[in-house]
């Protein structure tokens, strides 16, 4: 069995683990086949290609990770994404949550606020060639508004409360997926869907653990996740 394939296998099984969470059996298999695509030894430093397709966050330095296959993964698919849609990614990091969303729709903005991080996920992009993936260093909290609205926005750190400038460049019938919580404390990932009429409604599905949202309000948050028993508690390594 190759590493990759070990990594898909792992990702079913912890789909399997968590269906009664998630609410579903099994992920889009478009959204598989796009994790197949995308060689994530190549979104990782030198010294952890050995562990690239272990199904666990890595360090990618700066105090940053690259997140596990199946948070990915997971994430990807509740966003639901189709081929014309128009996606804002919040924390690029190593830009391979961006490279697996550039596979299934028309364009991805993603923004990074450590200028260096920013700076080598244009070139990994340019080098890897994802053309239609385009990086902008900046604070994140306060989205992109040059390109919204957005069909979707994924956001790859945790942060108290949902930012409100991101709910507002959401298109109505758009989907977001953040995780919420405060740094090292309880934190779940949430899908928000914004209505036709613009009405909000929020799910959590899973307990989760990433690196705080920095940038924009640090202050306690205003929307509080409901607690809940989900099994799955990081970015993500298992409990």
């Amino acid at each position: 069995m190759t590493n990759l394939s070990r990594m898909m296998r792992d990702i079913e099984e912890e789909v399997s683990l968590t269906r009664h969470l998630i609410g579903k059996n099994a992920l889009n298999p478009k959204v598989l086949e796009a994790m197949r695509k995308v060689p994530r030894d190549r979104f990782v430093p030198p010294e952890s290609k050995t562990y690239a397709y272990e199904n666990r966050p890595l360090s990618i330095g700066y105090g940053q990770t690259i997140s596990q296959p199946y948070i990915v993964a997971l994430m990807t698919d509740l966003l639901d994404p189709e081929p014309d849609d128009v996606v804002l990614e919040i924390g690029t990091g190593s830009c391979y949550q961006a490279a697996v969303l550039s596979l299934l729709v028309k364009r991805v903005y993603t923004m990074e606020i450590i200028p260096e991080l920013a700076e080598q996920a244009k070139e990994r992009l340019k080098r890897l060639g994802y053309r239609n993936v385009e990086v902008r260093a900046g604070d994140g909290h306060y989205g992109w508004p040059e390109h919204a609205p957005y069909d979707g926005i994924i956001v790859t750190a945790a942060t108290p409360s949902i930012p409100e400038p991101l709910l507002a460049q959401l298109k109505p019938g758009g989907r977001m997926v953040i995780p919420v919580g405060l740094p090292h404390q309880h934190q779940e990932l949430m899908l928000v869907v914004k209505d036709e009429r613009g009405q909000i409604e929020t799910r959590s599905v899973l307990d989760v653990a990433f690196v705080p949202l920095t940038g924009g309000k640090t202050t306690e948050p205003e929307y509080k996740p409901a607690t809940s028993a989900n099994r799955t508690n990081s970015n993500g390594e298992q409990p």
